[in-house]
C-alpha cells in the first residue's frame, strides 16, 4: 500500500464519465485539483452500490470544494454504463480490466471469504492534493458514513 506523502501513480484509464459518455481520464490531465480516487470491488452490488450513490448524492459539494470523484474497479467499461444508468450515478466509473492500477496502488489483494482465499479488490480511498501527492489514505473502507468523511477531509484539505 502506498503511503501518505508520495506521489500518486499515474493512471490513464477508459471511463463512463458523468454524463454517461465514454472518455479517458489520467491523473496528470487532474492536476491542480484534489482527486478522490476510490477503488471498488464490482458494480451493482450491495456495498458498492451504496458507497457509488453516497459520492453521487455529495458530487457537488465535492466539486464546490475544488475535488474530482472517479471511481475504480475491473469492470469493463459497459458494466459501468450500464451501472452508472440503472443508479442514475453522477460520479465518472474507470475501468481498470487489467489490474495494473489496482496493483500499483496495492489494492488487488488476497481476500478470504467462507474459507477460500482469491484474489480481490480491497475497497480503498485516496484522497490526492492538486500536487499529485497523497494526502489522505483510507485503506479498509466501510461504506456507512465513508464519503462524507472523505468530503470532510478534502474540504479541510483544500481549506488549506
Amino acid at each position: 500500500m502506498l503511503s501518505i506523502g508520495e506521489t500518486a501513480p499515474e493512471f490513464k484509464l477508459p471511463a463512463i464519465a458523468e454524463d454517461g459518455t465514454e472518455i479517458e481520464i489520467s491523473l496528470s490531465e487532474l492536476r491542480g485539483k484534489a482527486v478522490i480516487l476510490y477503488f471498488y470491488p464490482k458494480d451493482d452490488t450491495p456495498g458498492c452500490t451504496t458507497e457509488a450513490l453516497d459520492f453521487t448524492r455529495l458530487a457537488p459539494e465535492f466539486a464546490a470544494a475544488g475535488a474530482q470523484v472517479l471511481g475504480i474497479s475491473k469492470d469493463t467499461i459497459a458494466k459501468h454504463g450500464k451501472f452508472c444508468a440503472k443508479h442514475a450515478l453522477g460520479i465518472a466509473l474507470l475501468s481498470d480490466e487489467t489490474g495494473d492500477t489496482c496493483e500499483r496502488y496495492g489494492v488487488w489483494t488476497e481476500k478470504n471469504m467462507y474459507g477460500k482465499t482469491y484474489m480481490g479488490i480491497t475497497r480503498a480511498t485516496f484522497l490526492i492534493d492538486g500536487q499529485g501527492k497523497i494526502a489522505q489514505i483510507w485503506p479498509k473502507v466501510k461504506v456507512a458514513g465513508h464519503a462524507e468523511d472523505v468530503l470532510t477531509q478534502a474540504k479541510a484539505l483544500l481549506a488549506h
